[in-house]
């Protein structure tokens, strides 16, 4: 168990002579903020605050408890809290002394901290210290990050940096290891490479709650000694493994996919996947981020089939730096939940007590019960998940949407910058794509995208021959693409198309290309694709967007090509801008950087490219452009 606690915080909001408020928050600035103390530390005080012997360090009084224990709203209770746990949950006079501080809830439903049990903050694009800065006045308290995009370009190094990111911060920051760096061996260069050893050494590590999401299912299928050495692990250090399963098998293969070991799975796009993995006792992962919008879907396995809802949770996977400052983070999800029809009581457990369940912490936070840790939200409307204020450690730390306690900002490594290593500068030659010789046109297998959607379709579509090359085709809808190895400089690339992006000219380029987070580029002509990858590699990394020779947005992301250190707001205006030049370069998708950062991915379903060729994903294994 980590103790993520902050114990140089002070409240900035004036000093606080102790005397219980009437109807509004007093805060503290005279005293030290508590770290989060393990409970053998503080039973005998909770006990007595309990039974009125000693006196809370905070009670709420009159809220509406939404008790995710009975499923149910409880009217009129307080709630009392010391040492930054929940001693009392009832009418709590006899708790209240001198030195007491007293928040009046004005009768606001009162839920736990909401937790996001799979996540990777790389996609955000900022630091863990600016992400919780983000996220927590929407009410999250804890997350469960995978931090397997700077693992694949930073190795153990990455992944240390940062758990070590997410402590003294006002939020739990557990981390999953790892599981699959390269995402699918054999397919992609990535920087680093785990194992058996890594998944072993860093089960010991404070900070680490479990596997990361299990991409190499169909090593997990075919007995590989690789992946059930890292699920052997981590199960002998009785932590969870986490999955990722994104074939429409549902049946032996997902069976023996959990009879592995594997937990929870975050790939249901369906009613019937999520149905089914909750079935097998599996913990359904109902995904909403900023391109990955499943829920409208997933959703109708519990509203639609009635069924018990605890191996349902609702989680954001990726979500860009806008989308967390426009419309929320979990507040967000738990609300489109509830639009879909599912009951609030049972939306507000999916990111709750039931997260916690499935991490194996719910001892310590979850729900609204003594003992546990005091993170708790109130909300001024539960239909609407509108977060009025938000307790850590039972300290108030944000207020109608504004962080009430200072992060500092975080510490960034030199190694962890300028890793854009090519073997040299990208020219037009190396985008050129040779026809068969004697060609006048090729029947060429095309990647095609599905807007909000992970997956892609393999397509054969004929393309003319110019030169004695295949060029992009705006008529035809068919864009060029290239990855270029980017850790090593070992110059290896990988060339094929891709079509349902709409660009009418010019290209765009980004170093988060998950997993290996190469250099690719996609683009109408090789000129704007060369300019586009070179002007990349020289910014250290992140996203760009050229046409006729000139840049028209760039969104610099120098920590490992895929955070930046600035503030949220700062990078969520860079990401405006970059949406703006795709939709001047002819492309009307939403968040199209984010479907284009899944095209090298090659445990995705249909075709995937990247610096090692065209891999067939439901065969894995390469296979030909040309048919």
């Amino acid at each position: 168990m980590v103790f993520c606690g902050a114990p140089g915080w002070y409240h900035g909001k004036g000093a606080s002579s102790g005397v219980p408020s009437e109807g509004g928050v007093v805060v503290t600035t005279d005293r030290k903020l508590q770290e989060r103390r393990p409970l053998f530390e503080v039973t005998k005080e909770l006990v007595a605050v309990a039974q009125g012997l000693e006196k809370a360090d905070l009670v709420l009084r009159n809220v509406r408890l939404l008790n995710v224990n009975t499923a149910e709203i409880q009217e009129g209770l307080d709630v009392a809290v010391r040492a930054g746990r929940i001693a009392y949950v009832g009418r709590a006079d006899h708790t209240i002394g001198p030195d007491t501080i007293v928040v009046d809830g004005e009768g606001k439903v009162l839920v736990p901290g909401f937790i996001d049990g799979h996540i990777h903050v790389e996609s955000s694009m900022v630091t863990v210290r600016e992400y919780a800065r983000v996220v927590v006045p929407h009410g999250t308290t804890a997350i469960f990050m995978d931090p397997h995009e700077i693992a694949n370009v930073l190795g153990m190094e990455g992944v240390r940096f940062m758990v070590d990111d997410g402590r003294d911060v006002p939020l739990n920051v557990w981390a999953t290891m790892p599981s699959c760096v390269p995402a699918v061996p054999g397919f992609e260069d990535g920087g680093a490479q785990f194992g058996p050893a890594e998944v072993a050494e860093a089960m010991t590590w404070e900070g680490i709650a479990g596997l990361g999401e299990l991409m190499n299912f169909p090593g997990v299928l075919m007995g590989s000694d690789h992946a059930h050495g890292e699920i052997e692990a981590t199960l002998r250090a009785g932590k969870p493994v986490t999955g990722h399963y994104s074939m429409p098998d549902i049946d032996r293969g997902l069976n023996a996919y959990i009879a592995s070991g594997v937990s929870s799975c975050h790939e249901s796009t369906r009613k019937e996947d999520a149905l089914a993995r909750m079935r097998l006792g599996m913990y359904a992962m109902m995904r909403e981020g900023s391109a990955w919008h499943d829920v409208k879907e997933t959703v109708r396995s519990l509203t639609e089939e009635k069924i018990d809802s605890r191996f349902g949770l609702l989680v954001s996977d990726d979500a860009h730096p806008d989308t967390l400052l426009s419309l929320g983070h979990l507040d967000h999800i738990v609300r489109r939940a509830i639009e879909e029809g599912l009951d609030p009581i049972r939306a507000v457990q999916m990111v709750t007590i039931n997260t916690a369940q499935c991490f194996g912490m719910a001892h310590e936070i979850g729900s609204i019960s003594p003992g546990k840790f005091a993170d708790m939200v109130l909300l001024s409307d539960l239909s609407r998940v509108t977060v009025d204020r938000v307790f850590y450690n039972g300290r108030l730390v944000a207020e109608k949407g504004e962080m009430v306690v200072a992060i500092a900002p975080s510490v960034v490594p030199g190694w962890a910058r300028k890793t854009v290593r090519l073997a040299r500068p990208v020219s037009e030659a190396d985008l050129k794509i040779d026809a068969p010789e004697g060609a006048s046109s090729v029947r060429a297998r095309v990647m095609e995208i599905i807007e909000a959607h992970v997956g892609t379709y393999a397509r054969q579509m004929e393309l003319p021959v110019v030169d004695g090359a295949v060029p992009a085709s705006v008529d035809r809808d068919v864009a060029k693409m290239a990855v270029f190895e980017r850790h090593r400089a070992t110059g290896t690339r990988g060339l094929g198309f891709v079509t349902g992006f709409g660009l009418q000219g010019g290209a765009v380029a980004s170093t988060v290309a998950h997993d290996a987070h190469n250099l690719m580029v996609v683009g109408t002509n090789d000129a704007d694709m060369a300019l586009a990858a070179n002007a990349l590699a020289e910014a250290g990394g992140g996203m760009i967007a050229v046409r006729d020779g000139q840049v028209l947005a760039l969104l610099p992301l120098p920590l490992a090509g895929l955070m930046s250190d600035e503030p949220a707001r700062i990078v969520a205006a860079s990401v405006e801008a970059l949406d703006r030049a795709w939709k001047e370069l002819g492309c009307s998708l939403h968040a199209p950087f984010m479907t284009m950062a899944l095209l090298p991915l090659a445990c995705l379903p249909e075709l995937r490219l990247t610096n090692r060729g065209l891999v067939d994903t439901v065969a894995f294994r390469f296979t030909e452009l040309f048919v």
